[in-house]
């Protein structure tokens, strides 16, 4: 039996940035590239990382196979921050995109729009001043097994600073039930919206869902797997 390729989750460096836009551009279609929804990748990768990345890059995590970047979490434990960001970075983004907006394609153009009018409307609600995460991996390190070791590092990370609880936002569709994954970890689905951006190109319903979970009732998953992972230290805590 075929054993699986060794990798090591470490706390996120600076010389990660490209490789972590790059793979957040390769998925953010459902797991795919965006290529076909949106066209600008640039502003795509800024809206989703730059915060995680430039900002509190401490919070972050990424998973390495054979020493090339296979997938990533980009956390924040600092909520108050990551809000006062958001805010000043959705009106630049917004600028920009209207500047660029006569350039793009007519796809493109329909994402910017179904932004403007629905974009808000359909993000499910999220508890306020509460630690958080993205989660992200290429189709190849989709694995139980790495999935629980990037959670199971971040969430050693929050438990080692004493925070109280977690949430994330993950998509669900078709095949893909992320709910149930995270329900195995100790998270609960606090609400769920339907997401409409992706009727023209995915033909069942595809769903965004907060869940959550709370830090305080048990300690934090064990790192270890199945498979030879190795997690990396620096000075003696965990990253």
């Amino acid at each position: 039996m075929k054993s699986e390729p060794a990798y090591t989750i470490r706390g996120f460096a600076p010389s990660d940035r490209a490789a972590v836009r790059e793979l957040c551009c390769r998925t953010g279609f459902l797991g795919e590239p965006i290529d076909p929804v949106y066209e600008d990748r640039e502003l795509f990768a800024d809206f989703l990382t730059t915060y995680y990345t430039d900002h509190e890059p401490e919070s972050s995590f990424v998973l390495e196979v054979n020493g090339e970047l296979k997938g990533y979490l980009l956390g924040s434990r600092k909520p108050l921050l990551n809000q006062l960001y958001s805010f000043q970075q959705n009106i630049v983004l917004f600028v920009r995109s209207l500047l660029r907006y006569p350039r793009y394609n007519v796809v493109s153009r329909r994402f910017i729009r179904w932004i403007v009018m629905n974009g808000w409307r359909e993000v499910p609600a999220a508890p306020a001043r509460t630690p958080h995460f993205h989660i992200n991996l290429l189709p190849e390190a989709r694995k139980m097994s790495t999935t629980r070791a990037l959670m199971s590092a971040y969430l050693s990370y929050l438990y080692g600073w004493g925070e109280k609880s977690v949430y994330g936002q993950i998509v669900t569709f078709g095949s893909r039930r992320g709910e149930k994954m995270f329900e195995r970890y100790g998270f609960r689905v606090m609400n769920r919206a339907e997401i409409t951006k992706y009727r023209s190109f995915y033909p069942e319903s595809v769903y965004l869902s907060t869940v959550i979970k709370n830090l305080e009732t048990a300690g934090p998953l064990s790192a270890n797997t199945d498979s030879p992972a190795r997690l990396s230290r620096r000075g003696g805590a965990l990253v």
